[in-house]
């Protein structure tokens, strides 16, 4: 069950339904099953009081994962998104807030399925992976 929650921030147009589509099917492409999935689209200070609590880390971020995978074929997991970032992001990027949105959406997803993003090598693969479920949203 994947589920969408809105914390410090007012709540924007999302096609939920779609995205679950979208998700349920990434997930089973890459061999795994949903289980419990939240998506929480939350403030920036929302997510940097998140940071510091309990990653002791002292600065804004666009994602964080909460993995809560016991192994197996089922992934489960919170996934908080700062919209703040996520305008930011899309501003720079001259991309729509909607792409950057999916494109931060599947990232946390793929930080459940297992992926990475800290050595440079392991964030060229994931962005690989962004742009190859980017376009099954449809």
């Amino acid at each position: 069950m994947i589920s969408f929650y809105f914390e410090d921030v007012s709540e924007f147009p999302l096609s939920r339904l779609k995205v679950r589509k979208w998700l349920k099917s990434v997930v089973e492409l890459e061999g795994k099953k949903v289980g419990e999935l939240s998506i929480v689209f939350c403030s920036d200070e929302y997510l940097l009081k998140m940071n510091n609590d309990y990653l002791k880390h002292d600065y804004f971020t666009d994602v964080i994962t909460f993995d809560y995978n016991v192994g197996g074929n089922v992934i489960s997991g919170d996934i908080f998104i700062s919209i703040d970032r996520v305008k930011e992001n899309a501003n720079t990027l001259k991309v729509s807030f909607s792409d950057e949105l999916h494109r931060i959406i599947v990232h946390g997803v793929l930080h459940l399925l297992g992926y990475s993003d800290k050595s440079r090598a392991e964030r060229v693969a994931m962005e690989e992976k962004e742009n190859y479920y980017l376009p099954l949203l449809v």
